[in-house]
């Protein structure tokens, strides 16, 4: 919400480019095609929000260029900025196509707009510099969540100097958050970057990552059901598909049914997954080898009943 606020104070803009199945928070402005809750609940908008306040929200499909130079070519310098999930993990995971945040990098500076990633999920998660250090990208603006606290609550954002200069007091943008700075959190989140400096934390993650995501594979496989398994690092999601998921519309066509079935199945083996297929799974440091194979050998039992 405070780095929307930011962009369009910043560009004197009022219009925002959002992608359906991504989720930024539930300031109004952004309850569009929002995926996470909403999503599973069948609920993609959400009732009390008046329609004005999401008239300046434009919603594209993700990974669609074509849409993206539509958009900028009907609104001539009427979009403030592009605001995204760098990898979408609030309707299942899929990942960027190659080239595509390059591109919205591209086409946002070419415009003189921003371009916002939000790194609630990614950051410090795929790398300790989040999906812009793992792609290479640099956005206008960033946001991160609860994990600059050591999961306390708290979130932040930033950007270049330029730009977060319209803040008040030194410019005419108004933020404000009654935990900003909270001593316990910003001490937990030291903490928390310190242990995750050093890589190690990555490179047992992304073991993890590579070995459950062939297991789910194989346990597919022999049982003959169509899964589409897509990771990053330690973010993971299944997909009952035999198709690749690019996209809300595409991760929309897999079969929920069947997640459910799966959902339950592993429940009764002792996995805990995320209820929905919208949502993505996570591995942690605490995840031994011993619980991956565990998973494995649920998943493998699970799905030779499906």
């Amino acid at each position: 919400m405070s780095a929307i606020r930011v962009a369009r104070g910043f560009t004197d803009r009022p219009k925002i480019i959002k992608f359906d199945g991504c989720y930024h928070g539930h300031a109004d402005s952004l309850l569009v095609k929002a995926g996470s809750g909403a999503l599973t609940c069948g609920n993609p908008d959400s009732a009390g929000v008046p329609a004005e306040f999401t008239a300046h929200t434009i919603v594209l499909p993700f990974n669609d260029r074509d849409a993206v130079e539509e958009v900028f070519a009907a609104n001539q310098a009427q979009v403030a900025g592009i605001i995204l999930e760098p990898v979408p993990g609030n309707a299942g995971v899929y990942l960027p196509h190659p080239g595509y945040l390059e591109f919205l990098c591209e086409i946002t500076k070419a415009n003189g707009s921003l371009l916002i990633f939000d790194e609630v999920m990614t950051g410090f998660r795929v790398s300790l510099g989040g999906a812009q250090e793992h792609f290479g990208i640099t956005s206008d603006l960033s946001c991160f969540g609860k994990i600059i606290g050591g999961g306390l609550p708290v979130g932040a954002f930033g950007g270049r100097a330029e730009i977060m200069d319209v803040l008040a007091p030194d410019g005419p943008v108004y933020q404000a958050g009654t935990l900003s700075g909270n001593p316990l959190a910003m001490a937990a989140g030291i903490a928390a970057l310190e242990q995750l400096r050093s890589g190690e934390v990555y490179k047992q993650l992304e073991t993890s990552g590579t070995r459950l995501e062939a297991g789910l594979n194989a346990a597919a496989e022999k049982s003959g059901v169509a899964v589409t398994v897509q990771r990053i690092g330690s973010m993971f999601c299944t997909f009952f598909t035999d198709e690749p998921v690019h996209n809300l519309a595409d991760a929309m066509q897999a079969d929920r049914e069947r997640f459910k079935k799966y959902f339950h199945g592993m429940l009764a083996e002792g996995v805990y997954l995320a209820p929905s297929p919208f949502e993505a799974g996570f591995i942690s440091a605490a995840h031994s080898d011993e619980d991956i194979d565990a998973t494995i050998s649920a998943a493998e039992k699970v799905m030779a009943t499906l």
